[in-house]
């Protein structure tokens, strides 16, 4: 279990360094060996998430990086990169692609809510994948009708910065959602897009389920394949061509439902 170790000599461990980068260093921890990656991930989640409700890194701060992060909580970077990516999911922080990781302002109550915590199982992320083609079908003929030259200018920069990070093998989960949030932003309704902007990134499975569920010799070619999708959207999008880009956007969030599916069976 990951515990937060409040003893000002295990807090001096890591403030040294990372002050020096203005970052705000969480308090040393450890972790046992006997507990398995996605059990770790859990409990460094809660254990990050409980820093940032007590307010020991504010809204505005950046975290420590993923190696001081590594170090101070005893665990792979695997486990970090699956952490915040669930803490990314819940609205708690966002990562700005080359500067860092950083705490967001609480969100407001609403009636409406989906907790990570109970997107853990495929069953629940697959009634997530139901919800979006239901919603960002219609999202996609809207946004071809009524996007503007704007509108293109993010998208294609969204998948231009998706095709770098795969060819750097980085994480594509932040262009992926600006992607889908453009388009929602393209169809001039702000329902549509403030919808989107709650659900966060857990509207991409990816970020709900571990990432050995992709071997990592087909994860480039994956991720290849889910842009070539995104392509297509955006060429329908491009030409105001709505009834394609339902189509487009239709078969690209089935295809993902059906990719869940198969890496559930072989898991």
């Amino acid at each position: 279990m990951i515990n937060i170790l409040a003893a000002e000599a295990g807090q001096r461990t890591g403030m040294a360094a990372a002050e020096t980068n203005g970052e705000h260093p969480a308090p040393a921890t450890v972790a046992s060996r006997s507990v398995g990656r996605r059990s770790l991930s859990r409990e460094l989640v809660q254990a990050l998430e409980q820093l940032i409700l007590t307010q020991h890194w504010r809204p505005g701060d950046k975290l420590p990086t993923e190696a001081e992060i590594v170090r101070q909580f005893q665990v792979s970077r695997t486990v970090v990169r699956e952490a915040l990516s669930r803490l990314q999911a819940a609205g708690l922080v966002a990562t700005r692609h080359g500067i860092g990781t950083f705490v967001l302002e609480p969100r407001p109550p609403a009636m409406f809510r989906l907790d990570p915590d109970e997107l853990e199982t495929s069953f629940e992320v697959l009634a997530v994948l139901e919800l979006r083609i239901s919603l960002e079908t219609e999202t996609a003929g809207l946004a071809a009708a009524r996007r503007s030259d704007a509108n293109l200018a993010v998208m294609r920069a969204a998948l231009d910065d998706f095709a770098d990070n795969v060819a750097r093998s980085e994480t594509t989960v932040a262009p992926d959602f600006r992607f889908h949030q453009e388009i929602a932003e393209a169809t001039g309704n702000r329902y549509f897009a403030e919808i989107i902007n709650y659900l966060g990134t857990t509207i991409l499975p990816r970020t709900r389920l571990p990432s050995s569920r992709i071997p990592p010799d087909q994860l480039t070619h994956y991720l290849q394949r889910v842009n070539r999708e995104h392509e297509q959207i955006f060429d329908a999008i491009a030409r105001r061509d709505t009834d394609f880009a339902r189509a487009a956007m239709r078969i690209h969030l089935t295809n993902s439902r059906e990719r869940l599916r198969r890496a559930q069976e072989v898991s």
